[in-house]
Formats: C-alpha cells, structure tokens, sequence
C-alpha cells in the first residue's frame, strides 16, 4: 500500500495551499528532529514524510498525477495504459516505458524554504531572536507561531472530533543483574528494534539504543520504564517498555534486603576447638575483608558487620549489614551419608 500524502499532512483532498502550509508547519515543527533529542531516529522518519508529502501536494503538477495514480506513479510506476498522458509533459518515455521521475528533495532544505532557517531554534527570518531581542531558552516559538496556528504548535494537533486514543498495555522484560552491578551500579546498553506504522499503512523499522542507569542498591523487582518506546501505531499511544530488575544467584553472597548473607560451613568437632577464628572475604567491590571471630560459635550464632552490605538505594553513602551464618557439619554424620550413597 502507497503513502497516502493527504493524511501524513492530516489535511483532505480538497485543501487549500494555506491549509497545506499550515499543516506542514505546525508538523514539521511537532516532528523535527532538534526537538526531540530522545527520540530523533522517529522524528528524523516523520519529517521527511512530512516534507515529502507538502512537496507533493503543493506542486499542482505532482499533485495532480498523486490523485491519479498514488505514489506508484509518483516515483515510477507505469500509469494506466488508457491514460491521457498530454497534460502531464513530466511523465517521460524510456524503452517504451512511460514514467514520472520524482526523487523527493532534502527535508531540510524545503523547511529552510517555508520557515527560513533549517532547525526551529534559529530565527526563522521572522524577527525573532538573535542580540538584544529579550528572548530566551527557545520560548519565542510558542509565541511566533502560536497564533498563526490558534493553539500550541507542539501539541497533537489533533481534530477536534476525533476520540481520544487508547495506550497500549506495556512491554515487560526481565533485566537479570549480578550482585556486583546492583552493589557498584552500571550502565547497561540495550538495543531495541521496533515499528512505525504510518496512518498511511507504510511501516518503517527503527532501531534505537537505550542506556539503562542502574543504581547502588537497587532490588529485585524495580522497574525502569521508557515512556512510549513500543511500537508506533496510528491512534495507538505506543506501550511504554518497562525492564523489571532480577539478581543472578552469587556464589558466596546471599541477599537478604539491604544486607548480604555469608554461610560457613564448620565441622562440629572443628567448632569446639575454635579460638580466635578468621574468615577471609572479597567484597563485592573488590576489597580483601578480614573478619575475627572472638566469640563462641555455635549453630545459632551470628556475625555482624556494619556497614558491609548492600548500599541503601534512598542514600547509597549507606549501607546494610554483612551477616556470617555457620553451618554446622558432624563428621559422623557426613560420613553414614557417604556411605550409604555408595
């Protein structure tokens, strides 16, 4: 299915060169690409449709063979075989072929043309800005062409009769994170592929690279959500994408809330002789960790270091605590297990 011009302009077929104008401005400055830093592949793709299209239909001549023959006979297609070519001197004949050459020009340039300046912070030639002029931080936008527009230049823009549009339900995926990532905190790159459907029908892919801050502390079950990163459908919000944090399993820690669970194991026998004990850890930044134990272990005994757990993600500057749990063997015990397992 061809781009349907008349509705990326979301104009009818019976607008005027005014109506086509103002349609294409209030777009092309809704959708220009220095507007919308954080999300600049989408509105890079719509404003070259939206330049393509107000190129289309503000040429009579191009105009004219669009509502014959759509987009096909736009950019190359043969028209109908019955079709009375003579007023259209631009179709050209090649090995018997009869086609239009239209090669949409650079977006930037025909915004240059209609606003007088190639980005929406520069001066659009309309007396705004530069030294002296008191405005400041862009807000000369709203005011310049506010009022040609009669609302808000960045808004939908959307027709007054039309319902509102439903959101679509968020993309949930699993961010599965080691210990030593939520201790230290990362940043993790994520790249995301999705679609941009056109009310056209057209669909376009757009890949996009997503930097997830991960912060000291941070649990099992926090989520990070990027605001409308789903797929792109006409009068569909797109979903939000939501990455929902797990912990990989560690091999010496254990997490317990905001502390971090150590289990030594100790034969019974060994435990009756300990005195002046020592246990030697890596922390999960790195750091060598010599823990003394001068107390009398015994299976309910517990170990407490402060301030050698998780960092507290409301203020990472604190900490949980390092707990050091014994697990008692017997060697007896062990030994009949053995046994019987041969």
């Amino acid at each position: 299915m061809g781009l349907d011009y008349y509705e990326i302009l979301e104009v009818d077929k019976n607008a005027t060169d005014e109506e086509l104008k103002k349609a294409y401005k209030r777009l092309a400055m809704k959708w220009h690409p220095d507007k919308n830093p954080n999300n600049k592949k989408e509105a890079e793709t719509q404003f070259i449709l939206i330049a393509e299209a107000y190129e289309v239909l503000s040429d009579p001549q191009k105009r004219a063979i669009f509502d014959r023959y759509g987009e096909g006979g736009l950019k190359g297609g043969p028209p109908p075989s019955n079709a009375d070519l003579d007023p259209f001197s631009f179709f050209q004949s090649r090995g018997g072929a009869t086609t239009f050459r239209f090669n949409p020009r650079n977006a930037n340039n025909i915004f240059a043309e209609v606003f007088g300046s190639s980005s929406p912070f520069g001066g659009m030639g309309m007396g705004y800005g530069g030294c002296g002029s008191g405005i400041r931080g862009g807000s000369w936008v709203s005011r310049s062409f506010g009022g040609m527009f009669g609302n808000d230049v960045f808004g939908e823009g959307r027709p007054m009769n039309q319902g509102p549009r439903r959101k679509a339900p968020p993309i949930e995926n699993t961010l599965l994170c080691s210990l030593e990532e939520l201790y230290k905190g990362t940043t993790r790159k994520m790249k995301i592929s999705r679609e941009i459907t056109h009310a056209s029908g057209r669909t376009l892919p757009l890949e996009e690279i997503l930097n997830i801050e991960i912060q000291p502390g941070w649990k099992k079950g926090t989520k990070i959500t990027f605001p409308e990163k789903g797929n792109v459908q006409p009068n569909v919000i797109a979903a939000d994408l939501v990455f929902i944090i797990d912990e990989k399993c560690h091999n010496v820690f254990t997490r317990d809330g905001n502390d971090l669970v150590v289990t030594k194991k100790i034969l019974h026998q060994e435990a009756e002789d300990l005195t002046g004990y020592t246990i030697q850890l890596t922390t999960l930044d790195g750091r060598p960790l010599t823990i003394a134990i001068n107390n009398v272990i015994d299976s309910d005994y517990e170990e407490v270091i402060a301030g050698e757990g998780m960092p507290i993600s409301k203020d990472p500057s604190k900490k949980g605590n390092l707990r050091i749990k014994f697990n008692f063997e017997f060697p007896d015990l062990v030994d009949a297990t053995a046994e019987s397992q041969n």
